[in-house]
């Protein structure tokens, strides 16, 4: 038990301290709102828990790599500052990708 509290109390840091996580957090209530107003099927539910997970696990550990980084090495060194900036691009991706699989689901239920 004391595993996932320590887990819990990481993700309750992240969505304190971090203002991208709780946007990532609101644009997943909004999804999850629009799937149940829409109908989603159970794969289109998959897909859309998948995107969901994806996007706050490269959150999570995009902030991790960030306080380690700033533990280690708090003044500006240009290695640090690449490691958080490709961690920061695998949150974009991850994002990137969530707007296009909800694209893919929403889109032709809005115009239908």
């Amino acid at each position: 038990m004391r595993p996932f509290l320590h887990a819990l109390r990481g993700l309750a840091a992240m969505v304190a301290t971090q203002r991208h996580a709780r946007i990532h957090l609101a644009c997943a209530a909004l999804a999850v709102g629009a799937g149940a107003v829409s109908g989603l099927s159970g794969i289109e539910w998959c897909a859309l828990a998948l995107c969901i997970g994806f996007v706050l696990a490269a959150e999570a550990l995009n902030t991790a790599l960030e306080s380690l980084a700033d533990a280690v090495h708090p003044e500006h060194h240009p290695l640090v500052g690449r490691a958080k900036d490709v961690a920061a691009g695998a949150v974009l991706i991850a994002a990137l990708t969530a707007l296009a699989v909800g694209a893919l689901l929403f889109l032709p239920k809005t115009f239908a």
